[in-house]
Formats: C-alpha cells, sequence, structure tokens
C-alpha cells in the first residue's frame, strides 16, 4: 500500500504545527518525496485522460495548508513570480517541471524589477523543494506533467508579485 495521502496530511500537520519555517518546509518536502513516489496514489490522483487541471486534494484549515494536484499541459510555462507572505513546495509524479530560481538585483521599491538567474533545474519524478515566502520564480512544462504542490494558504486569494517581461528587465543569462 505504501505511504497514503491520509498519513502524508496527517504528517504535514505535524510538522507545520511546530511553525513555519525552512527547517518545516523541508520536512514535508522530504515527506512529500515519499507521497508521490508511491504509485498507488499516483493512480489514485492521476489518469491519461485528464485535461490540465488544478484540484485540492486536502485542505488543513487549522494552518491553512493545501495539497494540490495539478495536470500540466504540455508546452505550459510561465513568468517569474512569488507567493508574496506565502509559500509552497513542489514535487511531480510524471513528467519535468523546469524550474528557474530568481534573483531581484534592484531595490524593491523601484518601480520596476530587475530579476537575473539564480539557480535553473528539473524536478522530476519523485523529487520535491520548498520555496518560502518571497522566493521569485518560474515553471516550465516541456511535456505533460503530473505536480503535486503544498501552499501556505489559497495562493488565489493572497497579494502575489508577478514579474512582467514587458516592464522588468529580465536576464536570461545570469
Amino acid at each position: 500500500m505504501g505511504y497514503t495521502l491520509d498519513s502524508f496530511c496527517q504528517d504535514a500537520h505535524d510538522i507545520l504545527s511546530k511553525g513555519v519555517n525552512d527547517d518545516t518546509r523541508n520536512a514535508v518536502a522530504a515527506k512529500l518525496k515519499e507521497l508521490v513516489s508511491n504509485q498507488d496514489f499516483i493512480a489514485a490522483t492521476f489518469n491519461d485522460d485528464m485535461p490540465p487541471s488544478k484540484r485540492v486534494l486536502w485542505h488543513d484549515k487549522d494552518l491553512d495548508v493545501y495539497v494540490l494536484a495539478h495536470v500540466q499541459k504540455e508546452g505550459k510555462g510561465g513568468n517569474p513570480h512569488s507567493h508574496g507572505d506565502s509559500w509552497a513546495i513542489y514535487s511531480n509524479c510524471k513528467g519535468v517541471t523546469q524550474m528557474t530560481e530568481w534573483r531581484r538585483t534592484n531595490p524593491d521599491d523601484a518601480d520596476h524589477a530587475e530579476l537575473e538567474i539564480k539557480e535553473k533545474y528539473d524536478l522530476g519524478p519523485g523529487q520535491s523543494r520548498a520555496y518560502g515566502p518571497g522566493a521569485i520564480h518560474s515553471t516550465a512544462h516541456p511535456a505533460k506533467a503530473w505536480v503535486v504542490r503544498i501552499t501556505g494558504g489559497d495562493l488565489d486569494t493572497v497579494p502575489r508579485f508577478r514579474f512582467d517581461p514587458r516592464k522588468d528587465k529580465i536576464l536570461a543569462d545570469a
């Protein structure tokens, strides 16, 4: 049977109840690796016929933590953004998320952003990584991907920062 969604959610609750910081987010990311490596969980959560979508698998009302399942379409990519004061943990069950982490090189109060690449890497099946508040990143999916994402709050309702390549200076080669 392996590590289940219910077990993961209980573990995530227990870990994050101690406080949300880099250590606890990384501990949840380690548990998430175990979950997304469980073929029974993957089969119960995703199938090849699913269209691009986002579903809530679990919401911890006490801590306002969400476990989300995303089906990402081939060729999807996004501009650099942050989750504001919130945080996220990304993990893949199938396919690859090409992740780029960015560093802002000018003052936060400037009327535009100047970003340079801090790090680029792929998150493949069974891999997981945590991103703290204010972390600027962008994602791309060269092929269809099944992604599980944990968030501290409903990111559709919290102030987030998106960087616009038409206005902001985004350097592709650091």
